[in-house]
C-alpha cells in the first residue's frame, strides 16, 4: 500500500540535504519531485498542483530550528498537507437512532456485500452493537446467499424475503422487524451495476427517501484510481451520503483514490478494506495514514491491533512464564495464531517506523506462518512442553512427520530460543531486528 508513492517522495525531499535553509529555489525544486510522485499515484493534476501551490506557501519564510533540517521540515509541512487532503481529522460513523440504519451504497464489483458483513462484524466486537444484516440486492445471482454465509460466518442475523424484487420494501420491513427483536443496528446491503445508470440512482435515492438512513456509506474500489474519485462524485451528487469506504487498499493500487476522494466530494473516508477476511476492515484515520506514506509508521494502529488479541491476564501470565524459563512450544503456536489474527503479517511490520524500506525486497507471505506451524503440530505434548527434550532422533521424526527438512526444525528451534528476546528487540532494536527475525522464517524470502 503506498510503496511506489512512499518511495517517490522520500527521493523528492533529498533535493534539499546538504542545503542550510529553504529557499524559492531548492523549494521549487523539491515540489517538483513532489507533484510528479503525486501524478504517477493517480492523482489528479489540478489536485496535486493545488497541493504543491499550499506546501509551498507554508515552507517559504519559515525559520529553520537550528535542530531541524530543511528536509525535515519539508516533511513535517508535506504530512501536515497530505493528512489536510485527507481530511485531517478522523470522523466516527453515526450510531444514533433506535435502530441505527446504515444504508450501503456503490456500483457492482466494489466489495459492498463483503464490506457490509466486515462492518457488523466490526460493530458487534469492536462497538457492542447488535447488528443485523439485509439483503437488499435483489438482482445480482447468489448476493443473497453471499451475505447469509458472511452473516452465519460472523454470528449476524441476515433479514431476506424469500421471492420479492422490490428493495425499498424489503429495507423498510427490516427495520421495524430489528426493532421488534431488539437489534439496534441495521445495515442495509443494496444492488449495484456495472456503470453508473438512471436506473440504479432512481432506486437508491428511493430506499434513502424511504428509511431516512442515520448514516450512507459509499463503497468504492481503491484499484480504480481516479474512476474511482469520479464514481464517488456522482453518487454524492445525487446521494449527498455521509462517508466513503475504500476496498482492495491492499491491492496493486497506487493511492491516487484515498488522497484525492475527499477534496473532491468533501465527505470523509470513514473505513478502508484491506483483505477479504472479516477483520480485515480498518477505521480511516488521515494522519496515521500520512504518517505511513511517508514512512513513519504507524504505532497507535499496531498496538490498538495488539491490544485487540492480547487480554492483559494472559499476557502477565506469560510474562512469569519468560521469566521462569518456561516459555514452551505450546506459547510459541498462541503467539502465532494472536498475531495472525491481528492481519496481514507484512501490513502489520509496515506499522513500524523504518520498516518500509526493509520491508521492500521481502516477499512475506500472508501465511508465512503455515510451515512454522506444521513443525510445532508435528511434536508431541511432552516435547511442545519441554524443548529440552528434543534430540537428534526426535528432530527427524518431526521433520518428516510435518514435511520438512532437518535444517528447518532445528532453524525453528533456534529461532524458538531468539523469541525470547523478541519484546525486548521490539521496544529498543526496532524494524530492523523485526526484519532479520522475519526474514529467518520461511514465509520470508529476499527476492
Amino acid at each position: 500500500m503506498f510503496e511506489s508513492l512512499s518511495e517517490k517522495l522520500e527521493r523528492s525531499f533529498k533535493v534539499l540535504k546538504g542545503h542550510g535553509h529553504i529557499t524559492e529555489i531548492n523549494v521549487a525544486e523539491t515540489l517538483k519531485e513532489v507533484r510528479k510522485a503525486l501524478l504517477d499515484a493517480d492523482v489528479s493534476y489540478k489536485i496535486a498542483k493545488q497541493f504543491t501551490e499550499q506546501v509551498k506557501q507554508d515552507a517559504l519564510g519559515q525559520n529553520v530550528l537550528t535542530a531541524v533540517s530543511p528536509g525535515q521540515l519539508m516533511i513535517k509541512i508535506v504530512h501536515d498537507n497530505l493528512a489536510e487532503l485527507m481530511g485531517g481529522e478522523h470522523e466516527e460513523i453515526n450510531l444514533k437512532g433506535t435502530p441505527a440504519v446504515i444504508l450501503i451504497a456503490g456500483l457492482q464489483g466494489s466489495g459492498k456485500t463483503t464490506f457490509s458483513a466486515k462492518l457488523a462484524r466490526f460493530l458487534k466486537s469492536k462497538k457492542g452493537k447488535q447488528p443485523m444484516l439485509v439483503a437488499g440486492d435483489v438482482y445480482r445471482p447468489a448476493a443473497i446467499n453471499q451475505l447469509q454465509v458472511l452473516g452465519e460466518q460472523i454470528g449476524v442475523e441476515v433479514y431476506t424475503e424469500e421471492g420479492s424484487k422490490d428493495p425499498v420494501k424489503i429495507a423498510k420491513n427490516s427495520i421495524k422487524y430489528a426493532r421488534d427483536k431488539g437489534y439496534n443496528v441495521v445495515i442495509v446491503d443494496t444492488a449495484g451495476r456495472l456503470a453508473v445508470d438512471e436506473e440504479m440512482m432512481n432506486e437508491i435515492s428511493s430506499i434513502k427517501e424511504h428509511i431516512s438512513p442515520h448514516e450512507t456509506l459509499f463503497v468504492v474500489d481503491a484499484m480504480t484510481g481516479q474512476d474511482a474519485v469520479n464514481t464517488a462524485k456522482a453518487f454524492h451528487d445525487r446521494l449527498d451520503y455521509d462517508g466513503v469506504v475504500l476496498t482492495k487498499l491492499d491491492g496493486d493500487t497506487r493511492g491516487g483514490a484515498a488522497l484525492t476522494i475527499r477534496s473532491v466530494v468533501t465527505k470523509p473516508i470513514k473505513f478502508v478494506g484491506i483483505g477479504e477476511k472479516m477483520e480485515a476492515l480498518d477505521v480511516f484515520y488521515p494522519k496515521r495514514m500520512a504518517d505511513r506514506i511517508l514512512g513513519m509508521g504507524d504505532i497507535v494502529s499496531l498496538v490498538e491491533k495488539a491490544q485487540e488479541q492480547f487480554d492483559e491476564e494472559a499476557a502477565r501470565k506469560l510474562q512469569k512464564k519468560i521469566a521462569k524459563n518456561q516459555f514452551n512450544f505450546n506459547d510459541f503456536l498462541t503467539q502465532i495464531k494472536q498475531i495472525k489474527k491481528m492481519g496481514n503479517v507484512k501490513d502489520l511490520m509496515s506499522m513500524i517506523p523504518g520498516m518500509g524500506k526493509a520491508l521492500k525486497n521481502m516477499d512475506i507471505d500472508d501465511d508465512a506462518f503455515k510451515e512454522i506451524e506444521a513443525i510445532i503440530y508435528s511434536m508431541t505434548p511432552e516435547e511442545r512442553e519441554n524443548p529440552k527434550v528434543l534430540n537428534g532422533s526426535r528432530r527427524r521424526r518431526i521433520a518428516k512427520g510435518s514435511g520438512s527438512e532437518i535444517q528447518e526444525v532445528n532453524r525453528l528451534i533456534k529461532q524458538f530460543e531468539e523469541t525470547r528476546k523478541m519484546m525486548r528487540m521490539m521496544t529498543t532494536g526496532g524494524g530492523k531486528n523485526m526484519a532479520r527475525m522475519m526474514q529467518r522464517m520461511k514465509g520470508a524470502r529476499p527476492r
